[in-house]
Formats: C-alpha cells, structure tokens, sequence
C-alpha cells in the first residue's frame, strides 16, 4: 500500500503528461476549428481569441512541470485547476447554455457531455489524491498544501463563472465582432419555383405571403399556409398615363399598396380586388417607403436643398401632409453614399428602422419617427465610400465601398440583418457558401445571435421575412420556407415589443 501511495503521484503526472500532450497537439493541428468552436461556446465567446493561446500555453507548461520531478508537485496543482476549470466549464454548458459545442479536439470530442463530465470530475479527483498522497507525510507542509488545494478548486471554478458572467454582457452589449451562431435553429420546410430573379417580398399577413416582381411590377403574387403553388394577381391604377421607373408593392393587413417615388403617386387596393385608386399624388417625391398604416407613410427623399438622403413623414390626413425630419440621417462625408441604407417597417410594433449600409449603425423609430440609434456588432462605424464629382456634376463612387448590411427584416422585437462581413474565428469556408443573419432585440438593444443560411442551387439567399410561424428565403429562383426548431422559436418571436411613445 505504501508503495503506491508513492508511486501514485509519478503515475498520474505520466497520465496528465500524456492527456495535456494529446490535447494540446489536437488543438494546434487544428487550430482554425479549435478557435471558431471556442468562438461558438455560449459561455467563452467574447475571450475566443486570448482562450485559444492560454489553454494551449497552459497545457504545454503543465507537460514541462509534470516532467520535471522536483517541479511535479507545481504541475499536478496546475492540472488540478485547468481539469476544474474544464468541470466547471461543462456543467455551466449542461445546466445554463442553450447550445452544447466542443472544443477539446482529439478523442475527446467523441465523447457526449455527460462522459466528458464524468471523465474531467475523475481527472480532478485523480489529481486531489496525487497531491495528498505528496503531502500526507509532510507535517510542516501538509495543511498549506491542503488550503493551496482547496483554494485552487474554488478560484478556478470562480474564474469560469466571472468569465462566463463578462462574456455574456461583451457579446450582448459590447460586441468586438464575434458572433455567436445558433445551433441549426431552422429547419428547411418547403420550396416553391419562381419563374425568375426578380422577386421581393411584399409583405405577409395571417393567410398568405405576398412577393412583388421587379420584371412585372404591376403583379403581386402570392402563396397561402399550405405554400403548395403561386397564385397571381395583375393590378389596374386607376392613372396610368405616369412615366414609372421604380413601381413597387407593399401589403399591410388586407390591402396592397402600389407606389413610384419618382413619379410621386402612391396607389392602394384590396387584395382581393385588382383595382387600385391614387391615394397620394404630387406630394412628395421619395426613393424609398415604408407603410405605417393606411393612411402614413415613412419615407426617405433626397433633398432638392442639400442633395442628401432625409427621412420624413407622409400622412395623408394631416396638414401639412409631409413632415420632414432632417436631423435623422447623420452625414459622415456627402450625406448620400454614407448615408445610403434600407427603411422598413414591423407590422406588430409599428416600429420603423433604417439600417445604414455601409456602416455599423441603425435607427428604430416609433410612427412619430422618434428616435433610438442602435450598433451592429462590426467595427466600421465609419462608411468607407469615396464619392467624385464629375465635370456634369453628377457624384458617383471612385472605387466599390465596403458594404456591411445588405437586407433586413424584423419581426416584433427581433431584427434580422443580412451582414457582408465575416467576424472574428469564423471558418472561411461556411461564410463563403452561406448567407449570415444577425438577429438583433430593439426593446434590449442587445445582440441576440447569428444564424447560416445555404445557398440554394449556389445561389446565395438574396432576401428573407420572418414572421411567428415562419422564415421566408428567395435565393436564385426559388422561395424556400424554413421553420424554427422549437428550441430556437424564442430567437424568432418573443411577442410585442415596447411601445416607443412610452420610452
């Protein structure tokens, strides 16, 4: 017996030296995938980087120590902590995460979590009973070295949960770019042909999905609940002696709204009637809108005074009919390519946001367009554009901009932005075949999460809407419908959000 009390701190220093080299060699072999799952753990996010070297570091060091007689008693106080640290780490994922990634590397990874668990609370009990077995004849030293034990089990264990504590607040409120993927959230339900690209959604209501075609701009197109077949519907304006350059459709409850900005005239119809009757002409002249209600219109015009893009109101029952609100776009260089962007408008909350394309920023409105500035989670707060003035006068860009968010859509609280930038620890090869969807809460001003979208037929997912049941795609020439697994519906609808007015 007393031979392997003796023996026993030697073979479990050989046990560590092989399980720390194991490790840590999988880890460097495939550091790139190492580091993106450390990017995806729910508790370790927002430290990928800085995690990724120090356990590495830690275990190579640990390896030394342990290999090292008079240096062993170091190393197994050491393998003590990171196997705690690891305890510790994984019962958090068991009991408090919403996703369950690895990122152990080698055999380890074959393991379920509940193993994995098992494994690492035998690790930590073999380390206790080396170091005891070190230091149970040693009077003088014995009840240090008991207290340095105990202490290094709770500071580790604490170090985890400060770590997951702070992790948290940085990735919701403080973001350096590192998204946080949801696990496989959707799941592919339906997939309808379209006869060509040049389809947009519309908008939706409690029966049907509605999509509007650049190509026929005076159709509007729909599918209902059991999205079987496309069912179309060709509109008649009660004028159409206008020169249209950019007629487009919008739906809102039970009617259709047929707009061109660079006529000025705004159209409305039932949906069941292919009538439509001006409801807005000569008011103001806009490229983009957004429906309110019946009646209210947010918009965004180019000033005839400035030449920038402004955001403004357009009520058809009010007097004035346009209110133009000028101190919400804000100007970085020209006040037309910074500040270019998409305006939309959620059903549910009546809540307006404009999301800027080539910077880092968005605004949520309320339908007296109130104002709240929100950040994505990217870094450039600053639209990389280089506009020219040419001998017309006309401004183009000198060179393609970096563009950052490309489409959007909300629902409720939740907005869903399609994002052309690849975050930190993200493996280049998904990005590249995927669409990236960022889901950010307005009523928290927090960053919830991302998700992937394939391609379709290697073609990338142009445009999305969300709503309570569903998550609607057009890629290429087709309109996909995804459901929500039911552990992620919460990421896709979490019911009213707060009223603006109220704030």
């Amino acid at each position: 017996m007393r031979k392997l009390v003796e023996q026993l701190p030697t073979l479990t220093a050989y046990f560590f030296v092989l399980l720390f080299m194991y490790a840590s060699v999988s880890k460097i072999l495939d550091f790139e995938n190492y580091q993106v799952q450390i990017a995806q753990s729910p508790i370790l996010t927002a430290y990928a980087g800085v995690l990724s070297y120090a356990v590495i570091s830690i275990e190579l060091l640990i390896v030394i120590l342990l290999l090292i007689p008079r240096l062993r008693p170091a190393g197994l106080f050491f393998s003590l902590g990171i196997m705690t640290s690891f305890t510790a780490y994984i019962y958090m994922i068991l009991h408090y995460s919403e996703s369950v990634p690895c990122s152990c590397g080698g055999i380890l990874e074959k393991m379920d979590w509940d193993e994995h668990l098992f494994f690492n609370l035998v690790c930590v009990l073999l380390a206790v009973i080396a170091l005891i077995c070190i230091y149970h004849n040693q009077q003088k030293n014995r009840y240090k070295a008991y207290i340095i034990l105990c202490a290094t089990i709770l500071t580790s264990s604490f170090v985890v949960i400060l770590l997951y504590i702070s992790s948290e607040y940085t990735i919701k409120k403080e973001n350096n770019f590192t998204r946080r993927f949801l696990i496989h959230p959707l799941i592919e339900d339906k997939v309808l042909k379209l006869d060509n690209e040049h389809y947009y959604f519309a908008g939706n209501n409690t029966l049907n999905v509605f999509l509007g075609n650049k190509s026929t701009p005076l159709a509007l197109t729909s599918t209902d609940n059991l999205f079987n077949a496309l069912q179309t519907m060709h509109i008649y304006p009660d004028q159409t002696d206008h020169t249209y350059t950019n007629l487009q459709l919008r739906v809102k409850d039970s009617d259709y709204y047929l707009y061109d900005g660079s006529v000025s005239v705004i159209y409305k119809g039932k949906l069941t009637e292919p009538a439509a009757r001006t409801i807005s002409y000569n008011e103001v002249y806009f490229n983009q809108l957004a429906v309110i209600d019946s009646s209210t219109f947010a918009v965004r015009i180019r000033s005839s005074k400035t030449g920038e893009y402004e955001l403004g109101l357009l009520s058809l029952n009010s007097h004035p009919k346009f209110t133009l609100h000028d101190q919400l776009l804000e100007k970085q260089i020209d006040g037309i390519f910074d500040a270019d962007g998409q305006l939309v408008t959620d059903l549910k909350s009546q809540r307006i946001t404009y999301m800027y394309a080539y910077r880092n920023q968005f605004l949520v409105m309320n339908d007296q367009l109130r104002l709240k500035k929100f950040k994505t989670i990217d870094t450039i707060s600053r639209a990389q554009v280089e506009p020219v003035t040419l001998a017309d006068g006309s401004t183009k860009l000198k060179s393609r901009p970096q563009k950052v968010n490309a489409a959007l859509a909300a629902n409720g609280p939740f907005l869903f932005n399609q994002s052309h930038l690849m975050g930190k620890h993200e493996s280049k090869d998904r990005w590249k075949s995927s669409t990236i969807v960022d889901i950010y809460r307005t009523d928290k001003q927090e960053y919830t999460g991302s998700f992937y979208l394939d391609r379709i037929d290697n073609k990338p997912v142009s445009q999305i809407m969300v709503t309570d049941q569903y998550l609607y795609a057009i890629a290429g020439r087709k309109l996909i419908r995804y459901r929500y697994r039911t552990s992620n519906v919460k990421y896709f609808t979490a019911g009213e959000a707060e009223n603006l007015n109220k704030e």
